[in-house]
């Protein structure tokens, strides 16, 4: 294993190990992990878990909840272990090593109410591609694509079980339309903004498996004041 960096959240109640160099997990995983809202007793199922953040932070915040998080690097399937048991949550949160691609709800003692993902976004011919493997991994389309982590999802949810992904803004109308040919309905969506004049840079959406057309498109979000500090509702997400 790399050399790590250990992080603390939640005014230090909740640590993070994460390798010096490779893969480090970004704003967006801590975005969506604030976004979302599992009802006490649901499972959640986090696709492309990397270190564990999203489960990690989901079961900070909801104490009655079991998290899944699925990996397909075992670098990172095994960091994400060590994290939930530094966070002493075993009993609340497993990491399974798998393609998504080939999970079946056999795999999690599924199927589950909900799932999130943070997914690799760039298509394999947008851009240089990392020459670190984890790195390269987690953001172009290398291991899986929308169209499987929408299949995914689709496959290991209850009927009428909800789907949250956060994305680039720029393929919004991608999203979207993928979404809806799968058969995860869109119903609510949020714009992320670096800072309130910037053009959204991400953004957040819900659907409900086999649900009804109908979407609500929520207040935007945004990141940073003009000075570069944090607005008060991401400093809210760092401190639970």
């Amino acid at each position: 294993m790399d050399m790590l960096t250990r992080d603390h959240f939640f005014n230090g109640n909740v640590v993070l190990n994460q390798p010096k160099s490779g893969y480090r997990f970004s704003i967006d995983a801590v975005i969506l992990s604030h976004l979302v809202c599992p009802a006490p007793g649901e499972t959640v199922l986090d696709l492309g878990t990397g270190c564990g953040v999203i489960p990690i932070m989901l079961a900070f915040r909801h104490p009655d909840i079991q998290v899944i998080g699925v990996e397909i690097q075992p670098s990172l399937s095994i960091l994400a272990r060590q994290n939930v048991a530094d966070n002493r949550m075993t009993g609340r949160v497993r990491i399974v090593d798998k393609d998504m691609g080939q999970l079946s709800p056999a795999d999690i003692d599924g199927p589950v109410d909900l799932v999130v993902t943070n997914p690799p976004y760039r298509k394999l011919d947008s851009g240089r591609i990392n020459a670190d493997s984890q790195r390269a991994v987690a953001r172009h389309e290398l291991k899986t694509d929308l169209e499987t982590v929408l299949l995914t999802a689709r496959r290991m949810l209850h009927k009428s079980g909800r789907f949250s992904i956060i994305y680039p803004s720029v393929r919004t109308v991608d999203l979207v339309a993928a979404m809806r040919s799968t058969g995860l309905e869109p119903k609510t969506l949020t714009m992320i903004h670096s800072k309130p004049a910037s053009p959204a840079r991400l953004v957040a959406i819900t659907g409900i498996k086999g649900g009804h057309p109908g979407l609500e498109v929520g207040p935007p979000l945004h990141l940073y004041h003009d000075d570069g500090t944090y607005t008060r509702a991401v400093e809210a997400m760092f401190s639970a």
